[in-house]
């Protein structure tokens, strides 16, 4: 007797015949976890006199996006609205993730929050935190 071992993440998903195949692409429909939230990608960099976020946002507008900064903590969030089906329209398959995201950074002490720039532009969010100074805490003054 052979023993069959199969992936817990992938049990349950293979089809067992080609009738269930079919079953499954025809209800793999909205109803699915496509609609519940997505993150987005993000690319995150230094520069000298500020730090960097890119995020993707294919398909936003800037009306579902909002930017925050708090605490030393810079959150993006917002929507991706699903466009519901409309008369003769009938969804078979949804891969494009649709939903709310939240995105949150938290950045060292030394910004400009005032100075926080936020620009989109064809679905990418860029947003740049200008450095400041950091302050002297302790300074050795030589005697003359």
């Amino acid at each position: 007797m052979t023993t069959v071992r199969q992936h817990p993440v992938l049990q349950g998903r293979a089809p067992q015949t080609f009738s269930s195949l079919l079953d499954n692409f025809f209800q793999d429909t909205v109803n699915n976890r496509r609609v519940q939230g997505f993150t987005p990608a993000v690319d995150l960099w230094e520069t000298e006199k500020s730090y960097e976020v890119e995020l993707a946002l294919p398909g936003l507008t800037k009306e579902n996006i909002n930017v925050e900064f708090e605490e030393g903590v810079l959150r993006v969030s917002g929507e991706r609205p699903f466009n519901k089906e409309s008369e003769g329209q009938k969804y078979h398959r949804v891969e494009n993730l649709y939903g709310k995201f939240r995105r949150a950074f938290q950045l060292p002490e030394h910004v400009d929050a005032s100075g926080i720039d936020a620009q989109f532009e064809n679905g990418v969010l860029h947003i740049s935190v200008p450095k400041v100074e950091q302050k002297v805490v302790k300074h050795q003054i030589s005697v003359k």
